[in-house]
């Protein structure tokens, strides 16, 4: 052994900050400040792109708002219909009364269905073009069949509606590529749901006053033979005062009579209360906030958009700036121990050839 061969090995300490046990606040900024031009030109890339997409590649979506309540006609009938139950007359309320979700109304497939019938104007499709046209194939040739479109159009249309509710109020939103479409759509989507109610009620309604008439006819023929009874007895029996028992029987018989002189005054009022209930006209949407045709469009939110990309440019140019020094630091360290290397070897090499063959 020689005694180069002997002598202890020198460490030195290793100039990448990264294999280093503690990074310190100057090593950050240093790789920063040695990166600066990188992050300034990340972000900047990053914003110009960003303003390109949403300045040209976008489509706006104007969003229109409406507020809207229940006028809760329908207790009037459920009142009516609750006074003859008091006299014993089983009337079916069935759903005549119901508690209305005009959530799921208002996004139900059905109410998207008579929605796609609609025409509306369009800037971009021209005027009276049908929603369905307008949400599915434009002014293409459609590619599928009705079905098909049917199905494409009562979900675009379903996304298109938002509904929430705040006590007794209901707040609507439409959203639409076009701030006078969007306006058209949300006052289209009230009349329909107006519509749909009065329908329900209606068919309700005349179903009540069906029930009630036939209920009628079978008092009326109650009444009938209750008082032929009571005539009969009075005809038979005209010395009554001198027999308790038929004292009760008569009694008996004249509050047979009048408990049905009672219901058939009743349903008799109902009828006519239920033909009033049939042809009367009443609002069963109260709208607060008609439709507005909004003047900016919702999304997309270009400001914030670029504000974004800005601070992601950013935060992308300082990771980059990390990797690159790191890479460019083990680069280093690698031509180092590739250095180190050769040296050891020629030197262990050496030290088996004699030193008169050295040179």
């Amino acid at each position: 052994m020689t005694p180069e061969t002997l002598q202890p090995q020198q460490h030195f300490p290793s100039q990448n900050p990264f294999e280093e046990d503690s990074f310190s606040l100057l090593d950050i900024l240093l790789v920063l400040a040695k990166n600066i031009k990188l992050i300034i030109i990340t972000p900047t890339i990053i914003c110009i792109f960003t303003i390109i997409y949403v300045l040209f590649f976008v489509n706006p979506t104007y969003v229109s708002h409406a507020t809207f309540m229940s006028s809760g006609s329908s207790e009037n009938k459920s009142q009516m219909l609750g006074l003859a139950s008091q006299f014993g007359i089983a009337i079916p309320r069935g759903e005549s009364n119901p508690n209305w979700s005009y959530e799921k109304v208002i996004k139900s497939r059905k109410m998207a269905k008579s929605l796609l019938r609609h025409r509306f104007d369009t800037e971009e499709f021209g005027p009276q073009k049908e929603l369905l046209q307008i949400v599915t194939y434009g002014n293409d040739k459609p590619e599928y069949g009705i079905d098909t479109l049917l199905i494409q159009g009562i979900e675009s249309v379903t996304g298109m509606i938002e509904v929430t509710k705040s006590n007794s109020l209901f707040e609507l939103e439409i959203s639409a590529s076009e701030p006078k479409l969007a306006a058209d759509l949300a006052s289209t989507v009230m009349e329909e749901l107006d519509l749909h109610q009065r329908q329900f009620n209606a068919r309700k309604t005349t179903e009540t006053r069906q029930f009630i008439e036939e209920r009628l006819l079978d008092a009326e023929s109650e009444l009938e033979k209750a008082e032929e009874a009571l005539k009969l007895f009075r005809e038979r029996n005209r010395r009554i005062f001198e027999s308790p028992q038929l004292q009760l029987e008569q009694e008996r018989l004249t509050r047979d009579v009048a408990v049905l002189i009672g219901v058939f005054t009743t349903l008799k009022q109902q009828l006519e209360t239920a033909k009033i209930e049939e042809v009367k006209e009443s609002e069963y949407v109260i709208i607060l906030d008609n439709p507005n045709i909004p003047l900016y469009p919702s999304k997309p939110k270009k400001k914030l958009m670029v504000i974004m990309a800005g601070f992601l440019g950013i935060g992308l140019g300082m990771v980059l700036a990390f990797v690159l020094e790191y890479i460019q630091n083990s680069k280093n360290d690698d031509k180092k121990k590739l250095n180190k290397i050769k040296l050891l070897l020629l030197e262990n090499i050496s030290s088996f050839i004699p030193r008169k063959y050295r040179k």
